[in-house]
């Protein structure tokens, strides 16, 4: 699907179902997209609303949430599920919550102590099925339903099977955009019977999956539009070594299938006005990033020196993010090189282990915070030199676009949105704004990383060249939003037409 075609500029009604908002409930992009996308679609003139659940970890009064209504939601094999409806808004944009004791009274968005719930896909069915109701409920007839990763794609199929007629919400298109393939929601079999969408569906080209229910692929099958966060990332998921299984279902679809890189909100992700960090800094006067640099270094244990690198990783610690390739790398390069790091995350035990055993080892050049701080996550931006994200595959990130934005440059494997966002370094000139590296090897990641420490020392002038130009990028998300609208009329389009 190309997405330069011109849209109508009449108003749509679009409502996003998610299993994360920022700054409700986030464990990665996810919740900065659900956030920012629907505000960016309010600011052009259309009725942008979320759905998502009510977990036990939200603050009610914090964000001045309120009950607004009891829904009885009705699932497969003659389930009744009552839930309450909660609402507020935030930055201009309406919130329903979805409460549901069962659940989602719990401390944990889809599971504790490194495991997941294992009734998670009941529990985003029922999001899923309580979006609709919710629209039926309130009167609120959404054009579009935007639909995010498996936890919410149950909805495209609920829309053509319980709503497909004599339906206030029959004529209601979907969108489906997938923030992360590696993760489906395959679950055992039983769960399709609480789906309540007809037992011809559970086949391959649907639902089944090797005995399994997958519910991602069914969102595919079903979502009347197809996205996922990056161009480049888009192209790989159409070949089988990208598409984690799913390729031959998405290129069935390919026709409705887009590429739409996220933007960045820079209200929230801006060095000149940014409440979290120590000092403002800009472009054109970077006094502001030494200071930021040693308070981060003080905050974490640092050494406080000015002339060394130092390197930031704030992420989710999973295998996709390219950890294996820093278990092998980064010992090597703290022995061989002055590099200080700068790590925050949350996740697999092992690396987090890895990281408080790295931290000892190197005692005044390691610092490390198990957990996630978003005012940490800000200083690391804002006072680091370099940012690692050595991923394996990345449908786009946001970090190397926050680290840009901060004069902070990105050390990235080229796969989906990092190789849309970043521009490798060209030492002749020193034209760029990061260091780039194709092979998922170890070998790679230490030799641009020793690159990248090479021309801290060799080439202070090209830090500054660099620093500047990555300054001066933006991934705006009125742009994004534009080329939503075009997915949305062609879904709406594909929807009337019945031919999905």
């Amino acid at each position: 699907m190309t997405t330069s075609i011109e849209y109508s500029n009449s108003a749509l009604k679009i409502l996003f179902v998610a299993s994360e908002c920022a700054p409700f409930a986030k464990t990665g992009g996810l919740a900065d997209v659900v956030a920012a996308l629907p505000k960016a679609l309010r600011q052009l003139g259309h009725d942008a609303r979320i759905v998502l659940p009510l977990y036990k970890t939200i603050d009610r009064a914090k964000y001045d949430i309120r009950p607004l209504a009891s829904s009885c939601v009705h699932m497969g094999q003659g389930e009744e599920n009552w839930i309450e409806l909660h609402q507020t808004v935030c930055d201009d944009v309406p919130i329903w919550f979805i409460e549901y004791e069962r659940f989602f009274g719990r401390d944990g968005i889809y599971g504790e102590s490194g495991g997941e719930y294992l009734d998670n896909a009941f529990r985003f069915a029922l999001l899923s099925k309580a979006a609709l109701q919710v629209c039926k409920d309130l009167a609120f007839i959404p054009d579009i339903m935007h639909l995010h990763d498996w936890m919410s794609a149950p909805a495209a199929a609920f829309l053509k099977t319980w709503d497909a007629v004599s339906s206030p919400l029959s004529q209601t298109a979907s969108v489906l955009t997938i923030h992360n393939i590696g993760y489906q929601g395959i679950y055992d079999a039983s769960v399709f019977g609480y789906l309540g969408v007809g037992g011809d569906l559970f086949r391959p080209d649907v639902f089944e999956q090797g005995g399994k229910v997958n519910l991602l692929k069914a969102g595919i099958h079903f979502a009347d539009g197809i996205t996922t966060v990056s161009p480049t990332h888009a192209h790989e998921m159409l070949q089988n070594s990208g598409g984690h299984g799913l390729a031959p279902a998405l290129n069935q679809r390919r026709g409705d299938f887009a590429g739409i890189l996220n933007g960045v909100d820079y209200n929230q992700w801006n060095p000149e006005t940014d409440a979290r960090i120590t000092a403002n800094f800009s472009r054109d006067d970077l006094s502001g990033k030494a200071l930021c640099k040693a308070d981060l270094q003080k905050t974490l244990g640092l050494e406080t020196r000015a002339a060394v690198p130092l390197f930031g990783i704030v992420s989710r610690f999973a295998a996709q993010k390219g950890f294996g390739l820093l278990h092998e790398a980064l010992p090597s390069l703290l022995e061989n090189t002055s590099m200080q790091l700068a790590v925050l995350g949350t996740g697999e035990l092992e690396t987090e282990e890895f990281f408080r055993r790295l931290s000892t080892r190197f005692a005044g050049r390691v610092g490390v915070h198990i957990g996630f701080s978003e005012k940490l996550s800000h200083a690391i931006e804002a006072g680091s030199d370099f940012f690692l994200m050595p991923s394996l595959y990345e449908p786009c990130g946001l970090n190397q676009s926050y680290s840009m934005r901060y004069g902070t440059l990105p050390i990235v494997r080229a796969t989906g949105g990092l190789d849309d966002t970043v521009h490798n370094y060209v030492e002749a000139t020193g034209v760029g704004t990061g260091f780039k590296f194709w092979d998922a090897t170890s070998d790679a990641l230490v030799g641009t990383a020793m690159w990248a420490i090479a021309t801290w020392f060799e080439r202070p002038e090209h830090i500054a060249q660099l620093r500047r130009q990555a300054m001066s990028q933006r991934f705006l998300w009125s742009d994004s939003a534009r080329q939503y609208l075009w997915v949305y009329e062609h879904a709406l389009r594909l929807k009337r037409s019945g031919a999905v």
